[in-house]
């Protein structure tokens, strides 16, 4: 977040200031330009037949009860159950095998190193049959120059559905991949001292509900070799975030065809290219609700929202709800902000449909770096953010102060 240009005039005079600059224009210029630049996903490309299948195909496959170690050198199906310490599933199969892996109350503790380690293949499936559990508990070692470090690690394509629960446990990261994560289905709840979700190309979400706990990052996509990677794409699932720094990172793109999202973090949703197309999105964040900055030189920092509903409450103090160091569109959606500075955008506002409600109050525009407005207290409440145990907390609901008040959404952690 950079530093607010403090402004000393009223809050009316500033509003209406910054509403007749944005008005009701079209894209012109710089937003155009940045428009036409920026890539857009579709799920179409992005999602395979078999991804979204959410049980497996079980004709022949192979069942194996885990005790130890297992190595899967070969393409195919393989039904995993049992209970193990100090054991690795090894997928080290040729560079055109699919393999799939079915957790069928697979249960595993490691002291160091992954659970489940895939060394190499085309593409790695993790389905959940029944209710399985994965854990590492210290620090991980190293692989050769390979630093393992999700309790699920791949060098591959990994993609993770079912129709069960798998829990996970780390003290690192939860799910690393370090080409292109995908998850369509099942139910996951992962507790992680870093990142939760994490992959080198993207991560990708159509389905599936998740109860994620990060230290860092909730998800976090990044390729240091290609910063045109590193995308976020999301058009479905339900996801609880609790994040010490980013509820979602993307470096290039982020965009959020549907889905359901309850953020609470130090920033909740970051990219360089944000777009916010369909879906519900709830953040309580403590710096920026929603940050468009500079992080991949590939595409140009651009927020848009064009539908769907984005609920933003902010922390008390040097913050932005909806914070763009490039251009800001709005063309649809129901955006309602409540914070010391509702919108922060260096580039240029474009405001021609939606909703907008900043402060309690219903605009017919853009405002920039908004001071004031209704509700001292602020947002959804101090006490944070979308609670682990589901529901709109015991604190409050909407809040009595106007706006959004003291309640909010409380955590019952």
């Amino acid at each position: 977040m950079k530093k607010r240009k403090f402004l000393k005039m009223t809050a009316t005079m500033l509003t209406a200031l910054t509403l007749a600059m944005s008005g009701a224009a079209g894209l012109s210029g710089t937003a155009a330009a940045a428009v036409a630049n920026n890539p857009v996903y579709s799920a179409s490309d992005l999602f395979t037949s078999r991804d979204l299948q959410q049980e497996a195909e079980l004709s022949g496959a192979t069942a194996l009860t885990v005790t130890g170690d297992v190595h899967i050198t070969e393409a195919g199906v393989y039904v995993l159950s049992g209970t193990a310490s100090n054991a690795t599933v090894y997928v080290e199969a040729a560079k055109d095998a699919k393999v799939q892996l079915v957790l069928d109350g697979l249960n595993i503790t490691n002291a160091d190193f992954p659970c489940i380690y895939v060394i190499s293949a085309d593409k790695v499936f993790i389905t959940t049959a029944s209710d399985s559990s994965l854990t590492v508990t210290g620090t991980f070692r190293y692989d050769g120059d390979t630093h393992t470090d999700g309790v699920i690690f791949s060098k591959d394509d990994l993609t993770l559905n079912g129709t069960a629960k798998l829990t996970i446990r780390s003290s690192d990261a939860g799910v690393v991949s370090k080409d292109d994560l995908k998850l369509t289905g099942g139910t996951y709840v992962i507790n992680a001292a870093t990142k939760a979700l994490e992959a080198n190309d993207s991560i990708r979400v159509s389905g599936g509900t998740f109860d994620l706990t990060a230290g860092t990052d909730g998800l976090h996509a990044e390729n240091n070799d290609d910063d045109s990677l590193g995308y976020v794409y999301l058009s479905g699932g339900a996801m609880t975030i609790n994040a010490g720094d980013d509820g979602i990172h993307a470096t290039s793109v982020l965009q959020i065809d549907g889905g359901e999202f309850n953020i609470t973090a130090k920033e909740g949703l970051e990219g360089t290219f944000i777009q916010i197309n369909d879906g519900t999105v709830n953040i309580y964040a403590y710096d920026d609700g929603i940050n468009a900055a500079h992080k991949s030189g590939s595409v140009e920092v651009d927020l848009e929202i064009n539908g769907g509903s984005v609920n933003v409450s902010m922390a008390g103090g040097d913050t932005d709800g909806i914070d763009s160091n490039g251009n800001l569109t709005v063309t649809g959606g129901v955006i309602n902000v409540t914070g010391n500075s509702t919108f922060d955008y260096d580039g240029i506002g474009s405001y021609t449909g939606g909703t907008i409600i900043a402060n309690g109050q219903t605009l017919n525009g853009l405002p920039n770096q908004m001071m004031g407005g209704r509700g001292g207290m602020g947002g959804f409440g101090g006490r944070g953010g979308w609670g682990q145990q589901g529901g709109y907390g015991q604190q409050g609901g909407w809040g009595q102060q106007d706006g959004y008040g003291q309640g909010g959404w409380g955590r019952h952690r």
